[in-house]
C-alpha cells in the first residue's frame, strides 16, 4: 500500500506543468496543470498508453493533430503512438489527473512539431 498527497510533490514548471504523483512498480500517475494561455508540447509515448481525466477547467487537446476539446469530467485515452498536443485557450486554469502504462524506467516521451491550431479540426 502506498499514500500520497499531491501538496508533497512540485510541478515541473513551478506553478504548472506535470507533476509525478507516484511511478512504478507498473503505473505512473499524477496531474497536469496549464494556466490560460500555456501549452504542452506536442509528443507521443513509444511504450506507453495515457490516460487524462479532467478534473477542473477546459483546454483543447490535438490528438494526432485533431482537435479534441475536454471539459471538466471528461476522459481522454491516448494508445501509445497517439500524440498528443495541449493548449489552455481559455481564462481559467486546467488541470487533469493522467495516468501511463505500463511504468518504464527510461522516458519514452518523443517530441514533435505542434499541429496549426488556427483552424477547427472537430
Amino acid at each position: 500500500m502506498k499514500k500520497v498527497n499531491e501538496g508533497d510533490f512540485e510541478y515541473r514548471f513551478s506553478d504548472h506543468g506535470p507533476k509525478y504523483l507516484t511511478k512504478g512498480p507498473n503505473v505512473d500517475v499524477g496531474v497536469v496543470v496549464l494556466k490560460p494561455s500555456q501549452e504542452f508540447q506536442n509528443h507521443y509515448h513509444t511504450t506507453c498508453e495515457e490516460i487524462f481525466y479532467i478534473l477542473e477547467g477546459e483546454i483543447d487537446f490535438y490528438i494526432n493533430n485533431k482537435r479534441v476539446p475536454v471539459k471538466e469530467g471528461d476522459l481522454i485515452q491516448c494508445a501509445k503512438g497517439d500524440s498528443h498536443y495541449l493548449i489552455n485557450t481559455s481564462s481559467n486554469d486546467f488541470k487533469a489527473m493522467f495516468i501511463k502504462s505500463p511504468h518504464i524506467a527510461v522516458k519514452d516521451s518523443v517530441m514533435i512539431s505542434n499541429p496549426t491550431t488556427e483552424e477547427d479540426n472537430t
